[in-house]
């Protein structure tokens, strides 16, 4: 099992989320946010079939902080593995996101880098203006320090801020089985990717049962995931639209990534009751 595998089961918790251009590609716009706020924790569970095989958190700082001159939400994703899957393949992880608190647009994007000896520290500087992204990093010598720019489409997201984006979304002008193009920035690329919306659906997390919005990113042919639709995302079927479980199929078995605690939510989780 390669460390890059169990790199993209941490992205799982975004593939269906982020590098969102669900809006018009104006170079300025106003998103309207009545979905999340300062203070906000998720926690999650990463079951490799049936083990426990690594945790994430998403948090949302209690401060809001300044970047680029703009008032920005500072969201923070970390992902380490546990248990016997950390004596074969340790993963320590961390991105950051500073999201300009009226566009949902990224400012600044982090992220360090541990899986077992490799490393790798990144920042992504947006300027959203002239639409590039400022890229500096560096693997294990901090010497030897990578510098490029890139060209970007208006309104670009990163890996995490698009998480929030997408929260912002008004799920009920959207028709099941419609598709939606998206967008973002990457390693240092642009790309692209279809994602289907499913409709509602009821599933159970560890944090109680959910009713759910489901989004399938349909995936080039790779040698991962098992099918254009292997990955199922679940999105909290209220004003909160959290991730509360990531399904995936690939070739060496079962993921499922699986909400367990939450806390500081601006509305209610939309829980269905037991008997």
């Amino acid at each position: 099992m390669s460390r890059r595998w169990f790199y993209y089961v941490f992205l799982l918790l975004f593939v269906g989320a982020s590098l969102s251009a669900f809006q018009p590609t104006e170079a300025t716009r106003v998103v309207s946010n009545d979905s999340f706020t300062n203070g906000e924790v998720l926690s999650y569970k990463v079951h490799y079939g049936l083990i426990n095989a690594a945790e994430a958190t998403i948090e949302l700082s209690d401060n809001i902080h300044r970047v680029n001159n703009r008032p920005c939400y500072q969201a923070t994703v970390t992902g380490r593995t546990l248990g016997s899957f950390d004596f074969f393949l340790r993963i320590r992880d961390t991105w950051r996101s500073y999201i300009d608190t009226a566009t949902i647009r990224p400012q600044r994007f982090f992220r360090n880098i541990e899986e077992n000896h490799y490393r790798k520290r990144e920042t992504v500087d947006f300027d959203h203006t002239r639409a590039t992204a400022s890229v500096e990093s560096y693997k294990k010598n901090k010497n030897d320090v990578k510098r490029g720019t890139f060209k970007v489409p208006s309104n670009v997201q990163d890996i995490v801020s698009g998480v929030y984006f997408l929260r912002t979304i008004n799920f009920d002008q959207r028709r099941p089985g419609e598709v939606i193009r998206v967008q973002g920035f990457f390693d240092d690329e642009v790309f692209s990717m279809d994602v289907i919306y499913k409709g509602r659906e009821t599933v159970e997390t560890k944090a109680g049962i959910v009713r759910a919005l489901r989004l399938v990113p349909k995936m080039p042919s790779n040698k991962l995931f098992r099918g254009e639709n292997a990955i199922s995302v679940y999105l909290s079927d209220d004003r909160n639209k959290i991730p509360v479980l990531i399904q995936a199929e690939m070739f060496v078995g079962s993921v499922k990534v699986d909400m367990y605690k939450y806390q500081g939510l601006k509305n209610r989780l939309n829980l269905v009751a037991s008997n």
